[in-house]
């Protein structure tokens, strides 16, 4: 059963705004989450009139302020959970925050703080892959690279032959737990990487072959 955590004491006049049309900035936001995923590894500018908190990318809170409803569990990292930004999603989405990474059915990692391990969230079973959970984690750099840049090179649908990613940010052993989430298709994690603008979306059908040191 999930549970709420302790948060901060934030006066609700303080929180900023949502979308200013709810329907549309929705909708505007889910369709770059779509192309992000469908088209992985190809950064997708994320445009929003959200009022989003200080702490944590915007891009990363406008798409949870998009995706997130009364039914949804979110885990924040210790960063967010300190911070305005549980209330605010809470507030504007109704989500239920919860302790541990493994009762969410989405996660937010601020940059800077330890990335959960992903065999901990919520993966689906084989009958019901779509019970798992998605990942958005915030990171430095995000952006496409020329195939001997010492990027990633993602493989798998929505990809025609390749497509390079320069990412910064990351724990050096992202693209081993990577690989292990990979291999558990149909069941997975999905992952949302993030800049304050940009996301670019890793679906658990993506495969990654990476450079001998991910930069951190």
């Amino acid at each position: 059963m999930s549970s709420t955590p302790t948060t901060p004491h934030i006066e609700l006049s303080a929180l900023g705004a949502g979308f200013s049309n709810e329907a549309l900035g929705s909708q505007s936001v889910f369709r770059a989450v779509l192309q992000a995923l469908s088209q992985p590894g190809d950064p997708v500018a994320v445009v929003h009139d959200a009022e989003v908190p200080a702490t944590g990318h915007a891009a990363s809170a406008a798409v949870l302020l998009a995706l997130l409803d009364s039914e949804c569990t979110l885990w924040l990292s210790p960063r967010l959970a300190s911070s305005q930004a549980g209330v605010w999603l809470r507030f504007h989405t109704g989500c239920v925050l919860v302790d541990t990474p493994e009762q969410a059915r989405f996660a937010w990692v601020a940059a800077g703080d330890a990335m959960p391990a992903l065999a901990r969230l919520q993966r689906g079973s084989d009958e019901y892959p779509d019970q798992s959970a998605t990942c958005v984690i915030d990171v430095a750099v995000l952006a496409t690279a020329e195939e001997d840049a010492g990027a990633w090179r993602l493989t798998g649908p929505g990809i025609r032959s390749a497509q390079h990613l320069h990412v910064a940010g990351l724990p050096e052993d992202f693209s081993a737990q990577w690989a292990e989430n990979h291999a558990a298709f149909p069941r997975g994690v999905d992952v949302v990487l993030a800049t304050a603008t940009h996301i670019a979306g890793l679906p658990r059908t993506t495969r990654i072959e990476s450079p001998s040191t991910v930069e951190a």
